[in-house]
């Protein structure tokens, strides 16, 4: 068995297949780790160029001992921070040996980056050998097996015949299986956990996942025909609400907006900030602005031609582009503005130049702006109709009166008023 000079095996079944990198080599800072926080301080990069039988993968060997390393564990999921003050000798792409929360686990050193203050990260135990490898490998074969036996107990369970176990998950020396299900309501899986302890020698250990990782597992193809994001690129899950649909001028129809997992879809959030900042610089519906056209009203956005569409008074509908658009209110505004008094400063004058109370427009010599004609100042008052006052109006009114009424009697000490006052045709009682 033959080694190569990072000290993996060449043998065909054992060799994992890397991504190429490219000949140059960025900046720690210059590099997406997906984690958080800016870098506090550069890290010292010395480049070497790509040799054979690295497929073309640059190495950077690492000069300072103030950074952590990013490790992850499955092909898309989320970096964790180590330290590697331990083993300088580690570069991007090796394989590494941790201790985490679910026991020691294998994963791939994806770059470096500077720790979070006041955050501590565990030590990376040491890195993976060919062995180390090879036993990966051969419990991953197992894992299908798992699996159906797994589905086999649960089928014999009443409480478990809504669940849906999507995979079964060994760590790299098979000390631990982890069995990865979905479900409506949150399962309780202590019984079914004690049946699968008695067939396997591994510790168990059971994980209830949404159905967006379910799809993210499965993998497949989406409504676009493209494989999906989720098990493509996307590490993690960002909020998605029906606003950032509506935003983007998408149908609401469902079978539009959800995706395989029956949530909605991940990629609408991937353009939803370009399309708020972009119908914030265009005017909103029913608007009053001015046109080549002459004066119209804005029917409708469209964000991604930077235009609006009108509807001009004597012209029918026109596209206007966003700077052929003249802003008919802030005009006005600006035209009363002009027409009042500075009131900026005190006693003194302000930085206009004009005394206390001169009006702007004198100086410039600009015409009053004409007041906008109302709807109800068009309409004559002879022609406007009498507002006719509901019922309710008329009984509460009636009651406020009525006790008004006794009250001023009981303040004169004078008689009750009769409360039935209008009824004529009722005789007084002797």
């Amino acid at each position: 068995m033959k080694f190569n000079r990072n000290g993996y095996t060449t043998h065909p079944p054992i060799m994992l297949l890397l991504p190429p990198f490219s000949s140059t080599v960025k900046t720690f800072e210059q590099t997406d780790l997906g984690c958080k926080g800016p870098a506090q301080k550069p890290a010292k990069i010395r480049s070497y160029a790509p040799a054979k039988g690295l497929r073309n993968m640059a190495i950077a060997q690492v000069e300072t001992k103030e950074l952590v390393a990013g490790v992850r564990f499955q092909k898309i999921g989320k970096l964790y921070h180590f330290d590697f003050s331990g083993h300088p000798e580690l570069k991007q792409g090796d394989y590494v040996i941790v201790d985490t929360r679910r026991g020691r686990q294998m994963g791939q050193v994806m770059g470096f980056t500077a720790p979070d203050e006041g955050r501590q990260v565990r030590k990376i135990l040491r890195p993976a050998t060919p062995r180390d490898l090879v036993l990966q490998q051969h419990w991953e074969a197992q894992q299908a097996d798992a699996l159906e036996a797994c589905r086999e107990a649960a089928s014999n369970l009443r409480r478990m015949s809504d669940v849906k176990f999507v995979a079964a998950q060994y760590n790299y020396d098979g000390s631990v299986i982890t069995f990865l299900f979905s479900a409506e309501q949150k399962i309780d899986s202590g019984v079914l956990q004690k049946r699968l302890q008695r067939k396997f020698e591994a510790r168990i250990e059971m994980r209830q996942i949404g159905p967006r990782d379910v799809a993210k597992l499965l993998g497949g193809f989406g409504a676009c025909g493209i494989t999906r994001c989720c098990s493509t690129f996307l590490t993690d899950f960002s909020p998605i609400s029906i606003k950032m649909a509506k935003a983007q001028g998408i149908s609401l129809n469902p079978s539009e907006i959800t995706g395989m997992c029956g949530r909605l879809r991940c990629c609408l959030v991937f353009e939803y900030e370009q399309y708020v900042e972009a119908r914030r610089q265009l005017p909103r519906r029913n608007k009053r602005v001015g046109t080549p056209h002459g004066e119209a009203r804005v029917l409708d956005q469209l964000p991604l031609r930077d235009a609006v569409m009108v509807e001009v008074e004597e012209g029918g509908r026109k596209v206007v582009q966003r700077e052929d658009i003249i802003p008919l209110e802030e005009f006005r505004k600006l035209a009363e503005k002009a027409h009042s008094p500075c009131d900026k400063h005190g006693d003194g004058s302000c930085e206009c130049g004009l005394p206390v109370g001169q009006r702007q427009a004198d100086k410039l010599n600009i015409p009053p702006a004409p007041a906008p004609k109302s709807k109800e100042q068009e309409k004559p008052d002879e022609d406007k109709p009498r507002r006719r006052r509901s019922r309710r109006s008329r009984g509460r009114s009636g009651e406020r009166s009525s006790q008004s009424n006794r009250r001023r009697g009981r303040r004169r000490g004078g008689r009750r008023p009769n409360q039935h006052s209008d009824r004529q045709d009722r005789p007084d009682s002797d």
